[in-house]
């Protein structure tokens, strides 16, 4: 067989292999544009990112985890993944601070609710004295009368740790 045919033969399977992966791809993705047959929403998310210097970012991390461990809880997982998380995310006087809001509230220290939102989205709100401040807002719900909450959340920049998490009244 010459050069010249391998190389177009080659050039062939790689165009197929090619093909067929951006065929199947989707499909194990689920994203397909069929929803029926699945019950979990399949929501087009136009990309993600994330640096790990950053602080908010590192808060949304931490919220996306969290709240998915949370909605998750039924999963025999989902108490060690809770934990894990603070152990990780948390100062120790954070974590003091959230467990003494639980014991008295008898709610989410984390979310500041007995429940589990839908929606979570977190902004930069400033920083000085060595800690940046984010704010959380949870979404409880879908639709024009969902409820949102917000949560002011401290990080040290030097650690990244999240020192102080409090309800915006």
């Amino acid at each position: 067989m010459s050069i010249r045919k391998r190389k177009t033969l080659l050039t062939a399977v790689a165009v197929t292999a090619g093909l067929t992966l951006a065929a199947v791809t989707p499909a194990l993705a689920g994203t397909s544009t069929s929803t029926a047959s699945h019950p979990a929403r399949a929501a087009a998310v136009p990309g993600a990112q994330g640096d790990p210097r950053n602080v908010t970012q590192r808060v949304a991390d931490f919220y996306g985890a969290y709240i998915d461990a949370v909605w998750d809880g039924e999963d025999a997982a989902a108490g060690a993944d809770l934990k894990a998380l603070r152990a990780f995310y948390l100062s120790n006087s954070a974590r003091k601070k959230v467990a003494a809001y639980e014991k008295k509230n008898h709610a989410d220290g984390i979310l500041f609710a007995q429940n589990v939102p839908v929606k979570w989205k977190v902004a930069y709100t400033g920083s000085g004295a060595g800690h940046a401040t984010s704010r959380v807002t949870l979404t409880w719900g879908d639709g024009s009368h969902a409820e949102v909450s917000r949560i002011d959340v401290q990080s040290d920049l030097k650690t990244r740790k999240i020192t102080d998490l409090k309800p915006v009244r």
